[in-house]
């Protein structure tokens, strides 16, 4: 095995769930050759990539699908506030949720959406129908989140997404 493609399988493995940019942009090599590089190693079962939430994504082998699609939306600094504050506080209703975290609902029933179709959380109904969200693996979540911290990029993007959010809220409030 070259060194490139040595250098290239330790950074996915410890970085697991990176994107392809992400993957450029840390490196020193061209798009090309680590395109070139991350073929090979998938094809030697050294990588496995995944095209989730938009993006293509490399992990080491050893990650089961719902781990790998777990990473991928824990990259995203909203999500992973979100995961974090049901790790913290437990069962809760949304809309302390966004109270807490400053962001508009609609953010949250974004993030929320993929972490429900993951099955990473639960939306439990109440009388009155009434919302409460909890984690639906705990004992394994808060484990693989600790394995991520977004990169600057990834928080830049959210944070556009909830000021963009924010200013339409406030716009529908004011009307």
């Amino acid at each position: 095995m070259s060194e490139t493609r040595r250098q290239i399988r330790a950074h996915v493995r410890s970085n697991a769930g990176i994107h392809f940019n992400e993957l450029v942009r840390e490196s020193t090599y061209a798009p090309g050759q680590i395109q070139y590089h991350v073929r090979r190693l998938i094809d030697a079962g050294e990588l496995v990539r995944e095209e989730l939430y938009g993006q293509t994504h490399y992990y080491p082998p050893q990650y089961d699908e719902w781990e790998r699609a777990a990473l991928a939306l824990f990259r995203r600094e909203t999500t992973r506030e979100i995961v974090l504050f049901l790790i913290e506080h437990g069962s809760c209703r949304p809309a302390a949720v966004a109270d807490e975290l400053d962001i508009a609902r609609s953010t949250l029933e974004y993030h929320l959406d993929n972490l429900v179709e993951c099955d990473i959380v639960e939306k439990e109904y109440g009388e009155r129908n009434r919302v409460t969200l909890s984690l639906s693996r705990p004992d394994r979540t808060a484990p693989l989140l600790s394995e991520i911290s977004p990169t600057v990029p990834d928080r830049l993007v959210d944070r556009f997404t909830r000021l963009v959010d924010g200013l339409l809220e406030n716009s529908v409030d004011s009307e």
